[in-house]
Protein backbone atom coordinates (compact mmCIF):
# COMPACT_ATOMS: atom_id res chain seq x y z
CA UNK A 1 0.00 0.00 0.00
CA UNK A 2 1.32 3.54 -1.14
CA UNK A 3 -0.41 7.18 -1.44
CA UNK A 4 -0.34 9.44 -4.41
CA UNK A 5 -1.49 13.01 -5.53
CA UNK A 6 -1.87 14.16 -8.48
CA UNK A 7 -2.88 17.72 -10.16
CA UNK A 8 -3.67 17.52 -13.84
CA UNK A 9 -4.37 20.48 -16.50
CA UNK A 10 -2.25 23.56 -14.36
CA UNK A 11 1.15 22.06 -12.97
CA UNK A 12 0.68 23.80 -9.51
CA UNK A 13 3.71 22.84 -7.70
CA UNK A 14 2.54 24.34 -4.17
CA UNK A 15 -0.89 22.75 -4.37
CA UNK A 16 0.38 19.40 -5.05
CA UNK A 17 3.11 19.40 -2.01
CA UNK A 18 -0.02 20.83 -0.11
CA UNK A 19 -2.22 17.66 -0.93
CA UNK A 20 1.09 15.22 -0.51
CA UNK A 21 2.42 16.46 2.91
CA UNK A 22 -1.23 15.60 3.91
CA UNK A 23 -0.48 11.38 3.01
CA UNK A 24 3.06 11.21 3.98
CA UNK A 25 2.23 8.47 6.67
CA UNK A 26 1.07 6.59 3.73
CA UNK A 27 5.09 6.03 2.24
CA UNK A 28 8.06 7.73 4.37
CA UNK A 29 10.14 5.35 3.15
CA UNK A 30 10.42 6.46 -0.43
CA UNK A 31 8.49 9.74 -2.16
CA UNK A 32 9.13 11.57 -5.64
CA UNK A 33 7.59 14.26 -7.89
CA UNK A 34 7.44 14.17 -11.40
CA UNK A 35 6.04 17.64 -13.32
CA UNK A 36 5.97 17.70 -17.09
CA UNK A 37 4.05 19.82 -19.59
CA UNK A 38 -0.20 19.96 -18.20
CA UNK A 39 0.74 17.32 -15.15
CA UNK A 40 2.38 16.87 -11.13
CA UNK A 41 2.42 13.87 -9.75
CA UNK A 42 3.62 12.62 -6.48
CA UNK A 43 4.08 9.29 -5.05
CA UNK A 44 4.95 7.56 -1.73
CA UNK A 45 5.92 4.43 -0.70
CA UNK A 46 6.11 2.43 2.90
CA UNK A 47 8.91 -0.34 2.64
CA UNK A 48 6.73 -3.19 2.57
CA UNK A 49 5.26 -1.72 -0.93
CA UNK A 50 9.17 -2.24 -2.36
CA UNK A 51 9.45 -6.01 -3.60
CA UNK A 52 13.07 -7.13 -3.47
CA UNK A 53 15.59 -5.90 -1.01
CA UNK A 54 14.26 -2.07 -0.35
CA UNK A 55 17.40 -0.64 1.17
CA UNK A 56 19.03 -1.53 -2.25
CA UNK A 57 16.92 0.64 -3.92
CA UNK A 58 16.40 3.34 -1.62
CA UNK A 59 20.58 3.72 -2.12
CA UNK A 60 20.21 3.24 -5.85
CA UNK A 61 20.58 6.70 -7.44
CA UNK A 62 18.67 6.49 -10.28
CA UNK A 63 15.61 5.45 -8.65
CA UNK A 64 12.57 7.55 -9.65
CA UNK A 65 9.09 7.96 -8.19
CA UNK A 66 6.54 8.11 -9.62
CA UNK A 67 8.38 5.09 -11.33
CA UNK A 68 8.47 3.96 -15.16
CA UNK A 69 9.06 1.24 -17.31
CA UNK A 70 12.12 2.18 -19.93
CA UNK A 71 10.65 0.62 -22.23
CA UNK A 72 8.02 3.66 -22.35
CA UNK A 73 10.03 6.53 -20.44
CA UNK A 74 7.53 8.89 -21.52
CA UNK A 75 4.47 7.57 -19.04
CA UNK A 76 4.86 7.57 -15.82
CA UNK A 77 2.38 5.86 -12.91
CA UNK A 78 1.14 6.64 -9.77
CA UNK A 79 0.00 3.51 -8.04
CA UNK A 80 -1.80 1.98 -5.03
CA UNK A 81 -2.67 -1.90 -5.14
CA UNK A 82 -1.60 -5.43 -4.71
CA UNK A 83 -1.63 -7.74 -7.84
CA UNK A 84 -1.99 -11.89 -7.78
CA UNK A 85 -1.78 -12.54 -10.92
CA UNK A 86 1.62 -10.48 -11.30
CA UNK A 87 3.86 -13.77 -12.12
CA UNK A 88 1.51 -14.96 -14.93
CA UNK A 89 1.36 -11.91 -16.64
CA UNK A 90 5.03 -11.18 -15.99
CA UNK A 91 6.05 -14.18 -17.91
CA UNK A 92 3.28 -13.11 -20.60
CA UNK A 93 4.97 -9.51 -21.32
CA UNK A 94 8.58 -10.21 -20.12
CA UNK A 95 8.17 -7.89 -17.28
CA UNK A 96 11.47 -8.56 -14.84
CA UNK A 97 11.01 -8.70 -10.99
CA UNK A 98 12.63 -6.24 -8.59
CA UNK A 99 11.39 -2.95 -7.24
CA UNK A 100 8.19 -1.13 -9.07
CA UNK A 101 7.26 -4.32 -11.01
CA UNK A 102 3.81 -4.07 -10.82
CA UNK A 103 3.87 -0.02 -11.86
CA UNK A 104 5.99 -1.67 -14.72
CA UNK A 105 3.74 -3.81 -15.81
CA UNK A 106 0.37 -1.99 -15.16
CA UNK A 107 2.16 0.63 -18.04
CA UNK A 108 3.16 -2.37 -20.71
CA UNK A 109 -0.68 -3.42 -20.46
CA UNK A 110 -1.35 -0.05 -20.71
CA UNK A 111 0.45 0.72 -24.05
CA UNK A 112 -0.72 -2.42 -25.52
CA UNK A 113 -4.02 -2.71 -24.35
CA UNK A 114 -5.08 0.76 -23.40
CA UNK A 115 -8.69 0.99 -22.13
CA UNK A 116 -8.91 -2.86 -22.89
CA UNK A 117 -5.87 -3.83 -20.13
CA UNK A 118 -8.76 -4.49 -17.48
CA UNK A 119 -9.49 -7.77 -18.70
CA UNK A 120 -6.00 -8.39 -17.77
CA UNK A 121 -6.29 -7.38 -13.78
CA UNK A 122 -8.80 -10.12 -12.71
CA UNK A 123 -6.92 -10.74 -9.77
CA UNK A 124 -5.28 -7.33 -8.75
CA UNK A 125 -6.72 -4.61 -6.19
CA UNK A 126 -5.53 -1.47 -7.96
CA UNK A 127 -5.92 2.47 -7.90
CA UNK A 128 -3.69 4.64 -10.33
CA UNK A 129 -3.10 7.29 -12.43
CA UNK A 130 -1.15 7.72 -15.54
CA UNK A 131 0.46 10.17 -17.79
CA UNK A 132 2.38 11.05 -20.88
CA UNK A 133 2.64 14.85 -19.21
CA UNK A 134 -0.33 15.11 -21.99
CA UNK A 135 -2.67 13.04 -21.35
CA UNK A 136 -4.43 11.73 -18.27
CA UNK A 137 -6.08 8.13 -17.25
CA UNK A 138 -6.74 7.34 -13.90
CA UNK A 139 -8.58 4.04 -12.38
CA UNK A 140 -10.15 1.95 -9.49
CA UNK A 141 -10.62 -1.86 -9.15
CA UNK A 142 -14.56 -3.30 -9.21
CA UNK A 143 -14.52 -4.06 -5.97
CA UNK A 144 -12.56 -0.59 -4.74
CA UNK A 145 -10.43 -2.07 -2.62
CA UNK A 146 -8.18 0.66 -3.09
CA UNK A 147 -9.46 3.68 -1.93
CA UNK A 148 -9.36 6.76 -4.71
CA UNK A 149 -10.93 10.71 -4.42
CA UNK A 150 -11.19 13.01 -7.11
CA UNK A 151 -11.80 16.66 -7.01
CA UNK A 152 -12.07 20.01 -9.67
CA UNK A 153 -11.77 23.43 -9.63
CA UNK A 154 -12.15 25.79 -12.87
CA UNK A 155 -10.72 23.30 -15.34
CA UNK A 156 -8.41 21.27 -12.66
CA UNK A 157 -8.53 17.82 -12.00
CA UNK A 158 -7.08 16.65 -8.96
CA UNK A 159 -6.83 13.05 -7.75
CA UNK A 160 -5.61 11.69 -4.55
CA UNK A 161 -5.66 8.38 -1.96
CA UNK A 162 -7.52 10.19 0.81
CA UNK A 163 -10.10 12.93 0.84
CA UNK A 164 -7.97 15.18 3.28
CA UNK A 165 -5.68 15.87 0.47
CA UNK A 166 -8.66 17.30 -1.47
CA UNK A 167 -10.57 19.38 0.88
CA UNK A 168 -7.84 21.62 1.41
CA UNK A 169 -7.89 22.46 -2.16
CA UNK A 170 -11.47 22.49 -2.99
CA UNK A 171 -15.19 21.58 -1.97
CA UNK A 172 -15.95 20.04 -5.26
CA UNK A 173 -14.91 16.49 -4.42
CA UNK A 174 -16.42 12.99 -5.00
CA UNK A 175 -15.45 9.36 -4.34
CA UNK A 176 -13.51 8.04 -7.64
CA UNK A 177 -16.34 5.33 -8.19
CA UNK A 178 -15.11 1.57 -8.05
CA UNK A 179 -15.01 -0.93 -11.55
CA UNK A 180 -14.27 2.75 -13.27
CA UNK A 181 -12.08 4.61 -15.61
CA UNK A 182 -11.42 8.37 -16.09
CA UNK A 183 -9.54 10.53 -19.26
CA UNK A 184 -8.02 13.27 -19.41
CA UNK A 185 -11.97 15.36 -20.01
CA UNK A 186 -13.24 13.96 -16.68
CA UNK A 187 -15.06 11.41 -18.57
CA UNK A 188 -15.93 8.63 -16.49
CA UNK A 189 -16.74 5.18 -18.05
CA UNK A 190 -17.50 1.78 -16.08
CA UNK A 191 -15.18 -1.17 -17.42
CA UNK A 192 -16.45 -3.73 -15.03
CA UNK A 193 -19.46 -4.66 -12.80
CA UNK A 194 -20.76 -6.90 -10.35
CA UNK A 195 -22.79 -9.91 -12.15
CA UNK A 196 -26.16 -9.42 -11.68
CA UNK A 197 -26.83 -13.45 -11.62
CA UNK A 198 -25.09 -16.68 -10.11
CA UNK A 199 -23.10 -18.52 -12.77
CA UNK A 200 -23.60 -21.84 -13.51
CA UNK A 201 -22.84 -23.95 -9.84
CA UNK A 202 -20.35 -26.25 -10.12
CA UNK A 203 -21.32 -30.38 -9.20
CA UNK A 204 -18.28 -31.56 -7.91
CA UNK A 205 -18.10 -33.28 -4.70
CA UNK A 206 -17.30 -32.28 -1.15
CA UNK A 207 -13.97 -33.61 -0.96
CA UNK A 208 -12.84 -31.62 -4.12
CA UNK A 209 -14.36 -28.21 -3.00
CA UNK A 210 -12.69 -28.36 0.18
CA UNK A 211 -9.36 -29.14 -1.66
CA UNK A 212 -9.99 -26.19 -4.27
CA UNK A 213 -10.48 -23.82 -1.92
CA UNK A 214 -7.42 -24.48 0.13
CA UNK A 215 -5.64 -24.55 -3.36
CA UNK A 216 -6.90 -20.89 -4.30
CA UNK A 217 -6.20 -19.92 -0.55
CA UNK A 218 -2.17 -21.01 -0.35
CA UNK A 219 -1.61 -20.01 -3.67
CA UNK A 220 -2.99 -16.42 -3.16
CA UNK A 221 -1.00 -16.65 -0.47
CA UNK A 222 2.13 -17.34 -1.66
CA UNK A 223 2.01 -14.52 -4.50
CA UNK A 224 1.08 -11.84 -1.87
CA UNK A 225 3.55 -13.03 1.04
CA UNK A 226 7.33 -13.14 1.03
CA UNK A 227 8.49 -11.62 4.34
CA UNK A 228 11.35 -9.31 3.08
CA UNK A 229 10.53 -6.88 5.80
CA UNK A 230 9.19 -7.54 9.50
CA UNK A 231 5.62 -9.10 8.72
CA UNK A 232 3.55 -10.19 11.47
CA UNK A 233 -0.36 -11.39 11.63
CA UNK A 234 -3.51 -9.88 12.70
CA UNK A 235 -5.34 -12.63 14.77
CA UNK A 236 -8.90 -11.83 16.38
CA UNK A 237 -9.50 -15.47 16.89
CA UNK A 238 -12.29 -16.37 14.21
CA UNK A 239 -11.86 -18.59 11.37
CA UNK A 240 -10.69 -15.71 8.76
CA UNK A 241 -7.78 -14.29 10.40
CA UNK A 242 -6.79 -18.06 12.14
CA UNK A 243 -6.85 -19.25 8.61
CA UNK A 244 -3.88 -16.52 7.35
CA UNK A 245 -1.98 -16.51 10.94
CA UNK A 246 -1.91 -20.64 10.57
CA UNK A 247 -0.85 -20.49 6.85
CA UNK A 248 1.54 -17.18 7.69
CA UNK A 249 3.38 -19.11 10.53
CA UNK A 250 3.63 -22.39 8.38
CA UNK A 251 5.69 -20.34 5.39
CA UNK A 252 7.79 -18.29 8.28
CA UNK A 253 9.07 -21.55 9.79
CA UNK A 254 9.91 -22.72 6.57
CA UNK A 255 11.38 -19.46 5.56
CA UNK A 256 13.59 -18.97 8.69
CA UNK A 257 13.93 -22.01 10.94
CA UNK A 258 11.65 -24.16 12.81
CA UNK A 259 12.68 -22.35 15.94
CA UNK A 260 11.37 -19.08 14.68
CA UNK A 261 8.23 -17.81 15.90
CA UNK A 262 5.32 -15.56 13.99
CA UNK A 263 4.44 -12.60 15.73
CA UNK A 264 0.52 -12.29 16.33
CA UNK A 265 -1.70 -9.23 17.80
CA UNK A 266 -4.93 -9.18 19.08
CA UNK A 267 -6.85 -6.56 20.82
CA UNK A 268 -9.71 -6.56 23.77
CA UNK A 269 -11.68 -4.40 25.22
CA UNK A 270 -10.96 -5.94 28.87
CA UNK A 271 -11.25 -10.43 29.03
CA UNK A 272 -13.20 -10.30 25.43
CA UNK A 273 -13.86 -13.36 23.43
CA UNK A 274 -11.06 -12.49 21.25
CA UNK A 275 -8.68 -12.34 22.95
CA UNK A 276 -9.41 -16.01 24.76
CA UNK A 277 -9.94 -17.25 21.34
CA UNK A 278 -6.45 -15.64 19.60
CA UNK A 279 -4.85 -17.15 22.84
CA UNK A 280 -6.04 -20.60 21.93
CA UNK A 281 -5.03 -20.57 18.20
CA UNK A 282 -1.97 -18.65 19.00
CA UNK A 283 -0.93 -21.61 21.39
CA UNK A 284 -1.40 -23.63 18.41
CA UNK A 285 0.43 -22.58 15.92
CA UNK A 286 3.28 -21.37 18.65
CA UNK A 287 3.44 -17.80 17.35
CA UNK A 288 5.10 -14.95 19.36
CA UNK A 289 1.76 -13.69 20.48
CA UNK A 290 1.16 -10.22 21.79
CA UNK A 291 -2.19 -8.63 23.63
CA UNK A 292 -3.32 -5.52 23.57
CA UNK A 293 -6.49 -4.67 26.31
CA UNK A 294 -7.72 -1.35 26.63
CA UNK A 295 -10.29 0.87 27.99
CA UNK A 296 -13.26 3.12 27.17
CA UNK A 297 -11.29 5.68 27.98
CA UNK A 298 -8.33 4.89 26.05
CA UNK A 299 -11.21 4.29 22.87
CA UNK A 300 -13.02 7.68 23.59
CA UNK A 301 -9.41 9.12 22.97
CA UNK A 302 -8.42 8.27 20.18
CA UNK A 303 -11.80 8.82 18.35
CA UNK A 304 -11.42 12.27 17.32
CA UNK A 305 -7.39 10.93 15.01
CA UNK A 306 -9.79 7.49 13.79
CA UNK A 307 -12.18 9.54 12.79
CA UNK A 308 -9.79 12.19 10.82
CA UNK A 309 -7.90 9.34 9.28
CA UNK A 310 -10.50 7.24 8.83
CA UNK A 311 -12.85 9.64 6.63
CA UNK A 312 -16.10 8.04 7.45
CA UNK A 313 -18.84 8.87 10.72
CA UNK A 314 -20.86 5.42 9.89
CA UNK A 315 -20.84 3.50 13.39
CA UNK A 316 -20.52 0.21 12.76
CA UNK A 317 -17.03 1.08 10.62
CA UNK A 318 -15.99 3.37 13.13
CA UNK A 319 -16.46 0.74 16.33
CA UNK A 320 -14.51 -1.73 14.32
CA UNK A 321 -11.69 0.91 13.08
CA UNK A 322 -10.84 1.57 17.14
CA UNK A 323 -9.65 -1.59 17.48
CA UNK A 324 -7.89 -1.31 14.12
CA UNK A 325 -6.11 1.79 14.49
CA UNK A 326 -4.84 0.38 17.97
CA UNK A 327 -3.71 -2.94 17.13
CA UNK A 328 -1.74 -1.23 13.86
CA UNK A 329 -0.33 1.46 16.59
CA UNK A 330 0.77 -1.31 18.69
CA UNK A 331 2.36 -3.38 16.18
CA UNK A 332 4.13 -0.42 14.82
CA UNK A 333 5.37 0.02 18.01
CA UNK A 334 6.90 -3.96 17.91
CA UNK A 335 9.12 -2.87 14.85
CA UNK A 336 5.86 -4.64 12.71
CA UNK A 337 6.02 -3.56 8.75
CA UNK A 338 3.50 -5.44 6.87
CA UNK A 339 0.58 -6.92 8.91
CA UNK A 340 -1.64 -10.04 7.49
CA UNK A 341 -5.22 -9.93 7.40
CA UNK A 342 -8.12 -12.07 7.48
CA UNK A 343 -10.58 -9.64 5.61
CA UNK A 344 -12.41 -10.74 2.91
CA UNK A 345 -13.65 -13.96 4.03
CA UNK A 346 -16.96 -12.32 5.03
CA UNK A 347 -17.51 -11.24 1.41
CA UNK A 348 -16.32 -14.46 -0.20
CA UNK A 349 -18.20 -17.01 1.82
CA UNK A 350 -21.35 -14.82 3.30
CA UNK A 351 -20.32 -14.16 6.67
CA UNK A 352 -22.26 -11.71 7.85
CA UNK A 353 -24.99 -12.73 10.31
CA UNK A 354 -27.59 -10.70 8.72
CA UNK A 355 -27.65 -12.41 5.19
CA UNK A 356 -29.14 -15.48 7.41
CA UNK A 357 -32.29 -13.70 7.58
CA UNK A 358 -32.63 -14.00 4.00
CA UNK A 359 -33.68 -17.16 2.07
CA UNK A 360 -31.11 -19.27 0.13
CA UNK A 361 -32.38 -18.50 -2.94
CA UNK A 362 -31.99 -14.77 -2.24
CA UNK A 363 -28.18 -15.19 -1.17
CA UNK A 364 -26.22 -14.13 -4.45
CA UNK A 365 -28.25 -11.21 -4.71
CA UNK A 366 -27.84 -10.28 -1.09
CA UNK A 367 -23.74 -11.35 -1.16
CA UNK A 368 -23.10 -8.70 -4.53
CA UNK A 369 -25.02 -6.41 -2.23
CA UNK A 370 -22.55 -6.67 0.56
CA UNK A 371 -19.71 -6.93 -1.67
CA UNK A 372 -20.82 -3.42 -2.84
CA UNK A 373 -20.81 -1.43 0.34
CA UNK A 374 -16.82 -2.51 0.25
CA UNK A 375 -16.00 0.90 -1.79
CA UNK A 376 -16.70 3.39 0.93
CA UNK A 377 -17.25 1.20 3.91
CA UNK A 378 -15.01 -1.96 4.88
CA UNK A 379 -12.12 -1.04 2.91
CA UNK A 380 -11.64 2.49 4.26
CA UNK A 381 -10.70 0.74 7.80
CA UNK A 382 -8.66 -1.80 5.89
CA UNK A 383 -6.72 1.27 3.69
CA UNK A 384 -6.51 3.51 6.63
CA UNK A 385 -6.16 2.10 10.03
CA UNK A 386 -2.88 0.35 8.60
CA UNK A 387 -1.77 3.41 7.01
CA UNK A 388 -2.31 5.73 9.38
CA UNK A 389 0.24 3.94 11.25
CA UNK A 390 2.62 3.22 8.09
CA UNK A 391 2.29 -0.12 7.60
CA UNK A 392 1.36 -2.19 4.70
CA UNK A 393 -1.53 -4.97 5.22
CA UNK A 394 -1.66 -7.48 2.68
CA UNK A 395 -5.11 -9.62 2.58
CA UNK A 396 -4.74 -13.08 0.82
CA UNK A 397 -8.75 -14.19 1.28
CA UNK A 398 -9.09 -10.77 -0.85
CA UNK A 399 -8.37 -12.65 -4.36
CA UNK A 400 -10.55 -12.00 -7.48
CA UNK A 401 -10.00 -16.21 -8.56
CA UNK A 402 -10.96 -17.34 -4.92
CA UNK A 403 -14.31 -15.06 -4.85
CA UNK A 404 -15.17 -16.27 -8.62
CA UNK A 405 -14.94 -19.89 -7.32
CA UNK A 406 -16.88 -19.29 -3.90
CA UNK A 407 -19.54 -17.62 -6.74
CA UNK A 408 -19.88 -20.93 -8.30
CA UNK A 409 -20.79 -23.06 -4.95
CA UNK A 410 -24.17 -24.06 -3.73
CA UNK A 411 -25.74 -21.05 -1.49
CA UNK A 412 -26.40 -23.75 1.08
CA UNK A 413 -22.92 -24.34 1.51
CA UNK A 414 -22.21 -21.23 2.77
CA UNK A 415 -25.09 -20.75 4.41
CA UNK A 416 -25.57 -24.30 6.11
CA UNK A 417 -29.02 -25.12 7.37
CA UNK A 418 -29.03 -27.06 10.61
CA UNK A 419 -31.55 -27.11 12.27
CA UNK A 420 -33.53 -23.69 12.96
CA UNK A 421 -30.28 -22.10 12.03
CA UNK A 422 -27.62 -21.49 9.54
CA UNK A 423 -24.59 -21.95 9.88
CA UNK A 424 -21.82 -19.11 8.33
CA UNK A 425 -19.40 -20.04 5.91
CA UNK A 426 -19.63 -23.48 6.56
CA UNK A 427 -17.82 -24.52 3.30
CA UNK A 428 -14.63 -22.47 4.61
CA UNK A 429 -14.87 -23.99 8.39
CA UNK A 430 -15.26 -27.43 6.14
CA UNK A 431 -12.06 -26.81 4.33
CA UNK A 432 -9.69 -25.86 7.20
CA UNK A 433 -11.64 -28.06 9.79
CA UNK A 434 -8.68 -30.62 10.13
CA UNK A 435 -6.13 -28.15 10.90
CA UNK A 436 -7.41 -25.17 13.12
CA UNK A 437 -9.16 -25.99 16.67
CA UNK A 438 -12.83 -26.95 16.74
CA UNK A 439 -13.29 -24.30 19.11
CA UNK A 440 -12.05 -21.96 16.26
CA UNK A 441 -13.72 -23.79 13.24
CA UNK A 442 -17.02 -23.45 14.63
CA UNK A 443 -16.96 -20.13 15.98
CA UNK A 444 -19.90 -17.65 16.05
CA UNK A 445 -19.02 -14.95 13.74
CA UNK A 446 -18.32 -11.87 14.96
CA UNK A 447 -17.62 -8.12 13.93
CA UNK A 448 -14.41 -7.11 14.48
CA UNK A 449 -16.15 -4.74 17.04
CA UNK A 450 -17.73 -7.10 18.66
CA UNK A 451 -15.54 -9.35 19.56
CA UNK A 452 -13.13 -7.02 20.74
CA UNK A 453 -15.63 -5.44 22.65
CA UNK A 454 -15.87 -2.23 21.45
CA UNK A 455 -19.11 -2.65 20.34
CA UNK A 456 -20.86 -3.24 23.78
CA UNK A 457 -19.41 0.20 24.94
CA UNK A 458 -19.58 3.08 22.75
CA UNK A 459 -23.58 2.98 21.74
CA UNK A 460 -24.39 2.99 25.28
CA UNK A 461 -21.66 5.92 26.79
CA UNK A 462 -23.27 7.69 23.57
CA UNK A 463 -27.05 7.28 24.79
CA UNK A 464 -26.29 8.55 28.12
CA UNK A 465 -24.19 11.82 27.24
CA UNK A 466 -26.16 13.05 24.57
CA UNK A 467 -29.68 14.54 24.84
CA UNK A 468 -32.48 13.32 22.70
CA UNK A 469 -33.20 16.90 21.53
CA UNK A 470 -29.60 17.62 20.45
CA UNK A 471 -30.10 14.14 17.82
CA UNK A 472 -33.33 15.20 16.56
CA UNK A 473 -32.19 19.21 16.04
CA UNK A 474 -29.54 17.34 14.16
CA UNK A 475 -31.57 15.41 12.08
CA UNK A 476 -33.48 17.90 10.82
CA UNK A 477 -30.46 19.52 8.34
CA UNK A 478 -28.60 16.09 8.33
CA UNK A 479 -31.28 13.19 7.86
CA UNK A 480 -28.53 10.32 7.18
CA UNK A 481 -27.38 10.81 11.24
CA UNK A 482 -29.49 7.89 12.73
CA UNK A 483 -28.50 7.47 15.68
CA UNK A 484 -26.87 9.38 19.03
CA UNK A 485 -23.42 7.68 18.20
CA UNK A 486 -23.25 8.43 14.56
CA UNK A 487 -24.04 12.21 15.72
CA UNK A 488 -20.82 12.21 17.73
CA UNK A 489 -19.01 11.04 14.95
CA UNK A 490 -20.63 12.98 12.54
CA UNK A 491 -19.48 16.05 14.18
CA UNK A 492 -15.86 15.03 14.14
CA UNK A 493 -16.38 14.39 10.74
CA UNK A 494 -17.64 17.90 9.90
CA UNK A 495 -14.84 19.92 11.43
CA UNK A 496 -12.13 18.46 9.49
CA UNK A 497 -14.11 18.16 6.07
CA UNK A 498 -16.97 20.34 6.38
CA UNK A 499 -20.63 19.53 5.48
CA UNK A 500 -20.56 19.65 1.54
CA UNK A 501 -20.02 16.98 -0.74
CA UNK A 502 -17.39 14.83 1.58
CA UNK A 503 -20.41 13.55 3.40
CA UNK A 504 -21.56 12.21 0.33
CA UNK A 505 -18.45 9.96 -0.02
CA UNK A 506 -19.32 8.40 3.21
CA UNK A 507 -21.13 4.74 3.09
CA UNK A 508 -23.46 3.70 5.96
CA UNK A 509 -23.75 -0.04 6.55
CA UNK A 510 -27.37 -1.12 6.22
CA UNK A 511 -27.03 -1.84 10.23
CA UNK A 512 -26.11 0.27 13.04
Amino acid sequence: MSGFAVVYNKKDRLELELMFGLIQHRGPYLSGIFEDKRIAMAQNYLRGDIFGNPDVVLAGSDTQVPAFNPTYPELRICYDGQMGNWQELATLYKIPDGPFREERLLLELYQNHGKSMFSHLNDAVFAFVISDGENLFAARDLLGIKTLFYGRKNTQLYFASELKSLVEITDDVYEFPPGHYMDGSGTLTRFAQLPHSPPEIIKDDLDKITTTIRDIIQRSFNNRVDFNVVTGSLLSGGIDSSVIAWLASAAYKEKFGNEQRLKTFVLGVGESEDIECARLMADHINSDHHELIVDLDQILGVLPEVIRCLESFDPSLVRSSVSNYLISKYAKEQGIEVLLSGEGGDEVFCGYLYLKEFPTEELFTRQMECIGFLHNNASLRLDRMNLCNSIRVVTPLISGELLNYAMTLPPEYKQKPDGNQKIEKWIFRKAFGNVLPKEIVWRLKQEFSQGSGSADVLPMYFEEIIEDDELRAAQTGFPMVRSKEELYYFNIFKEHFGSGRAIDTVGQWIRL
